[in-house]
């Protein structure tokens, strides 16, 4: 028996998330299929994180256990031989059999990528946020300064969230301009449910003036959802990496 972590990119568009449901299309149903047609075992695909409908992932982490004679190696040619085209396997490494992908992560990375033009995209509509009005970047970039460090993020996150505690380290926050758009990056030791396209509305009302760069620490403060910004649409983020 081998424990296989693979690397996985895909365009969530066309899916209902990462998570397997009974008649709905995942991701993780989707490679567990495929597993099964190389190896011809019912896998139980282990990912780093659920992420939403919707959403993207660069680097996403998942395991799996396999009795199969396949190379390890070999198994990102195999799979992507047999999986659609909106997912790839970038890497295989075997790791030791108490090896999981969700409970061994350290940190993960996200980023919410804003289209901040006057006219909506045609190419970026399902991976971008397109927002058409004057944006304050500076203020933007400070008010991602005030959410390091290590508090209670209950007013990021979503009421119905089943997390047994809503205290997270954020490791790094931050801007960056990329494929024409404004990118917030997010590391943390954990993301609660919505968190990172809460805290990425929440960034975007500060740029446009609903908020300021000051007011972040008294929202953190106060453990109100009412407080922050709304929760931006799940096709602007992307899973960028695991660390482990």
């Amino acid at each position: 028996m081998r424990n296989i972590l693979l690397t996985i990119e895909y365009d969530g568009t066309e899916y209902f998330g990462w998570q397997k449901q009974p008649n709905k299309k995942t991701i993780q149903g989707t490679i567990e299929e495929a597993i099964k047609k190389l190896t011809s075992e019912e896998v139980n695909l282990i990912g780093s994180g659920r992420t939403d409908r919707g959403v993207h992932a660069l680097n996403q982490k998942a395991n799996f256990k396999t009795s199969s004679k396949i190379p390890t190696e070999k198994f990102p040619l195999a799979l992507n031989s047999v999986l659609p085209g909106d997912i790839s396997v970038k890497d295989a490494v075997e790791v030791p059999l108490d090896f999981s992908a969700r409970c061994s992560a350290k940190q993960k990375t996200y980023k919410y990528l804003i289209y901040n033009k006057k006219n909506r995209p045609a190419l970026l509509r399902n991976y971008a946020y397109y927002y058409p009005y004057e944006l304050d970047v500076d203020a933007m970039q400070r008010a991602c300064e005030y959410f390091i460090g290590e508090y209670d993020f209950k007013s990021f996150c979503s009421a119905d969230s089943e997390a047994k505690t809503t205290i997270r380290h954020i490791y790094n926050a931050y801007l960056n301009f990329e494929n024409e758009c404004i990118a917030i990056y997010i590391t943390a030791n954990g993301f609660l449910y919505n968190m990172a396209r809460i805290i990425a509305g929440t960034i975007l009302d500060v740029g446009a003036g609903k908020l300021k760069p000051m007011d972040i620490p008294l929202i953190i403060e106060s453990k109100d959802r009412t407080r922050a910004g709304k929760t931006l649409p799940p096709w602007g983020l992307y899973l960028v990496d695991v660390v482990y």
